[in-house]
């Protein structure tokens, strides 16, 4: 089984792996993980502030065959990132599909208002974030309506963070 989660930055993607990873015992990929040890050891011009969809056109290939390579061996694996694109599912024939689940956490505006100060609170409970200083309300607002967005116009299925914080496991 491969999970795939992604989702605006703060929503809680590598949470949820790793509270996956403790229930289940599959193995975890960051994408960010990748995207730094890329970055760090020269193999990529990108940097952190890269353009997402820059960073994304260049992880995502190589995630998509760490994924199919994954289930060709029969193996689990959880992956996490925000440069998961919302058509992910083109990539994949129905042979990998079945094997492949997908979540994608978004906040809504009301949930972001009402709970900015949790958001910023817990933003650091699996890794430290190096680059929260720069994170803002308007910012957080931001990401989320772009990932809303793109869910929507890809027809991609998600889950909904409105008025508590629940993740169904």
């Amino acid at each position: 089984m491969i999970i795939l989660i992604t989702g605006a930055s703060h929503t809680g993607k590598t949470l949820l792996a790793q509270k996956l990873l403790e229930r289940y015992h599959y193995p975890a990929l960051s994408i960010d993980h990748l995207k730094m040890g890329l970055i760090r050891s020269g193999n990529t011009s990108l940097t952190p502030m890269s353009d997402d969809e820059e960073l994304t056109a260049y992880l995502w290939p190589i995630v998509r065959e760490m994924v199919k390579t994954a289930i060709e061996n029969k193996q689990n694996l959880i992956v996490e990132g925000c440069y998961i694109p919302m058509d992910w599912q083109k990539d994949f024939s129905e042979e990998y599909l079945k094997d492949i689940r997908f979540y994608c956490l978004i906040m809504s505006e009301t949930y972001i208002r009402n709970h900015f100060a949790d958001i910023i609170t817990f933003a650091s409970v699996i890794e430290d974030r190096l680059d929260d200083e720069y994170c803002t309300m308007e910012s957080v607002l931001e990401d989320n309506a772009g990932f809303l967005e793109r869910a929507n116009k890809q027809g991609a299925e998600y889950i909904l963070i409105d008025s508590e914080y629940e993740i169904p496991l």
